[in-house]
């Protein structure tokens, strides 16, 4: 499960790590605890290589209505070539989730403890993700909307959580980022946990439990 995230690195900076083009849209402001149906930095795989906000939680095309979206936040990479709501998307439509840490929240202990994971050295962090374009039957809006794909943990997760998200190394990206459709057998390979050592996460106040926190609050760390 990946369901909350920070996004405090500037789009000018995004940019200059994930070596973009340019960006078409932009988050307003520093994210510290943004949350499913909100929109996420992503790079989609139209050939531009540009930074882009998509609304977290995919609609499938065919969906007829919104809500779908709710369900969809995470893709689990075991199955995700299989599953009627991603297949497709996994073969047209990939894109980067592109973030600077996540929290997740370990279970054994009452209540919950929080931790931020996020890169060793403060790099942004690029999760594989794909993309669908859905209109509302009811209004015409065109909505643009992304999922985050999951694989099992590493050493530094498994104590934490069962699951974590797929982060791609540049030479995943190219590959994740190709506009013509790929085939399974190119892509779930790349779905893997990342590396221990690229890795460092800390306890957090139980302040980011709440959706309405959004401030630097959520990230600082528990004193030891």
């Amino acid at each position: 499960m990946c369901g909350r995230v920070t996004v405090r690195t500037s789009p000018a900076q995004l940019v200059a790590e994930l070596e973009l083009a340019g960006a078409r849209a932009t988050l307003e402001r520093e994210r510290f605890n943004l949350c499913p149906t909100q929109l996420l930095p992503v790079v989609p795989n139209d050939g531009e290589r540009l930074l882009d906000v998509f609304r977290w939680g995919l609609i499938p095309s065919w969906a007829k209505d919104a809500s779908i979206g709710n369900k969809l936040i995470n893709a689990r990479g075991e199955t995700v070539a299989e599953k009627p709501s991603f297949r497709s998307a996994l073969k047209r439509r990939r894109c980067l989730v592109v973030v600077d840490g996540w929290y997740e929240w370990k279970q054994s202990t009452k209540p919950k403890t929080p931790y931020l994971f996020h890169h060793r050295d403060g790099k942004p962090l690029a999760l594989a993700g794909l993309w669908e374009e859905w209109t509302a039957p009811d209004t015409g809006e065109v909505l643009r909307t992304c999922t985050i794909i999951t694989t099992g943990p590493n050493a530094l997760m498994a104590p934490i959580h069962d699951r974590m998200p797929v982060i791609l190394s540049p030479e995943a990206q190219a590959v994740w980022l190709r506009p013509e459709p790929q085939e399974a057998a190119v892509l779930l390979p790349l779905l893997v946990p990342a590396s221990d050592a690229a890795l460092a996460h800390y306890e957090v106040a139980r302040v980011v439990n709440s959706p309405a926190n959004d401030g630097p609050e959520c990230v600082a760390r528990l004193a030891a």
